[in-house]
């Protein structure tokens, strides 16, 4: 978690692929073969046409957003990036059988990967170009877009129903934004029937360096953001976030502006330390913010990926109606 704290802030802007952009492409007469009347041809988030002789099977998964779509849609990756990390941080999908660990998210092994033979490697935008290119001599490769301010929700589905698509799983795919849609009304629901509907929430992550705790608020441009609002809640934050992530930057200190919120948050135990809980448990600005003398500090369960898909954010619409309506 750490490595995408410190890295996401030098990601370049991610070209933005249009929700659903993929293709399933007809056999062109009624004379070509069944093996070319199965070609799936699909446009990803960098331009990239990409044909698969079939729904894809054998899949290496580079980034945990697209292994959640994987393992969501019943897709069992064969190689996956840093299997322990997303084991801690995501457990709305968890990984079965033994898929191979092909290193780092953002420094793949070429020789691992092209090991597994796989027919598709699932990327993201954030994987450098150079990386993508050395992949796509190896085997076709499905970039999708890491991350859109403007529309999480919508590029979060859009991903699941290209990885759908290649996969040869798109009604699984309904099945899961039907589900994920149903959550929604749901937690809003549950809000407003304990007079929430409207409730300032402020929800951040955050790392200490150097023995300072710096604080990441999600703004209303992040997934998590998006998630909030659609469930009846307003987000608080005043600072501005990163075009892509929707992700900003402040300190302990820029909590004071937040006023009568409800304050949630995300650790880990895999992590070294709980900024919020211990590093800043006897800091003087902390313990006088309102919402902290209030008691409105809530950390939510292990395991819910802050930039996952469905399933993750499922789990925070139901742990997030848990702890405020308690």
């Amino acid at each position: 978690m750490r490595r995408r704290l410190v890295t996401l802030a030098a990601v370049s802007a991610a070209a933005v692929v249009l929700a659903g952009c993929g293709t399933t492409e007809p056999a062109a007469d009624a004379t070509a073969s069944p093996s070319a009347a199965k070609d799936i041809s699909l446009t990803d988030a960098t331009g990239t046409k990409v044909t698969l002789k079939g729904p894809a099977k054998k899949v290496v998964g580079t980034e945990w957003d697209v292994v959640e779509h994987l393992v969501s849609l019943g897709v069992q990756p064969v190689g996956v990036a840093d299997i322990k990390g997303y084991t801690a941080w995501d457990a709305s999908a968890k990984l079965t059988g033994s898929p191979k660990d092909i290193g780092t998210r953002g420094e793949p092994s070429m020789d691992t990967v092209a090991s597994l033979s796989p027919d598709l490697i699932v990327a993201n935008t954030d994987l450098p170009a150079a990386a993508v290119k050395q992949l796509r001599a190896i085997a076709p490769v499905l970039v999708v877009d890491s991350a859109d301010a403007a529309g999480q929700i919508a590029r979060m589905k859009g991903n699941l129903d290209l990885i759908a698509e290649a996969t040869g799983t798109t009604a699984k795919a309904g099945e899961l934004k039907t589900a994920f849609d149903a959550k929604v009304a749901e937690g809003k629901k549950e809000l407003a029937d304990a007079k929430l509907a409207g409730r300032a929430i402020a929800f951040a992550d955050g790392y200490v360096a150097s023995n300072q705790v710096s604080i990441r608020p999600y703004t209303s441009g992040s997934l998590i953001g998006n998630v909030n609002e659609a469930i009846g809640l307003k987000n608080a934050w005043k600072v501005q976030g990163d075009k892509d992530y929707g992700l900003g930057t402040t300190d302990v200190e820029g909590l004071s502006g937040l006023g009568d919120v409800e304050f949630a948050y995300i650790g880990n135990d895999s992590e070294p330390t709980d900024p919020f809980a211990k590093d800043l448990a006897k800091n003087s600005v902390w313990k006088n913010l309102p919402f902290v003398k209030q008691g409105n500090v809530h950390k939510l369960p292990d395991g819910i990926w802050m930039f996952g898909g469905p399933l993750s954010m499922e789990a925070y619409i139901d742990a997030l109606v848990a702890a405020l309506t308690k």
